[in-house]
Formats: structure tokens, sequence, C-alpha cells
């Protein structure tokens, strides 16, 4: 891994998670995770550095995966004690994975713009293990730099 690695969070390593965030760590990124079960071996022994809270897995990286089960853990994960909004800065960006609705994801994002971050929020929902994502055309120009920016990891 070079010094120039990207810095990637990863939020829930279960069945669908864990197999996600190795890929991202041997395409090469340095990996921060947290989970609320045990982490899986291999990405332990493999060099991902194992958070104690998800606020300290946004204060180290500049891009932060949620794939937890549904809405209320999505609201944990982001907005609990030692939840991800503590630990963001501007600039930094989530991308939720999880299966929930649309308006939610909207809440949420207005609800950490309202603490004076300017962060970018997007959902990429995984269903039988395949990402999708809305066509592009109806999109602003700032999700499409965001999907820019974050599109090789989704791929």
């Amino acid at each position: 891994m070079s010094n120039n690695a990207n810095k990637i969070g990863f939020i829930g390593l279960g069945i669908m998670g864990a197999p996600m965030a190795l890929n991202l760590m041997r395409a090469g990124n340095k990996l921060f995770t947290h989970t609320r079960g045990k982490t899986p071996d291999i990405l332990a022994e493999g060099g991902a550095t194992l958070c104690t809270t998800n606020k300290g897995v946004a204060e180290r990286s500049d891009i932060i995966f949620l794939m937890v089960p549904d809405t209320p853990q999505v609201q944990e994960v982001l907005f609990g004690e030692n939840g991800v909004v503590h630990g963001l800065t501007p600039g930094k960006i989530v991308v939720d994975m999880s299966s929930i609705s649309p308006i939610a994801t909207k809440e949420f994002a207005a609800k950490i713009r309202a603490k004076g971050l300017s962060i970018w929020m997007r959902r990429f929902p995984v269903v039988k293990s395949e990402p999708r994502t809305p066509r592009c055309p109806s999109w602003s120009a700032a999700s499409r730099k965001l999907l820019t920016r974050s599109s090789h990891f989704l791929s």
C-alpha cells in the first residue's frame, strides 16, 4: 500500500459488508473499520485498522461506506453516541449501501448539513449483491462529481 492510498472507512462487516471491505483493502486502500460483531480475521490480519467507534472511522477516513441492515441502524451509526456525524469534517463522503428509504437518506443528509457540515451523502443500496445506482442524467452536477470521485469503489 502506498502512502497515497485512499483512506476508506467501512462500517458493517456482516455477510455483505466484509467481502466488500476486503476488496477495497486488496485494491490498496487504507481501510478503517467498525462493526457490531467480530471483525473477520482476514480483515484484522490483512491490515485493516479496527476502530472502536463509528466516530473513529469517520475521523480517519475520507470516504465512509455504511453497510448495515435498515433505517434504524443507519440512524444509530450516523447520529448515535460516537456516531459518524461526530467525526465528520467538510468534504467527506458518506455512502450508504443499506436498503433504506431514499427519503430517510435525504433526511439524514439534511440533518448532517444542519450541523454546518458540507458533506456528500448518497445511497447505493445493494440488492442480491448487485449495486443499483440512479441514472446519471437526472443527477445534479454535484452528484455527478460524487459519482466520479467514488465510482471506482462501487464497481
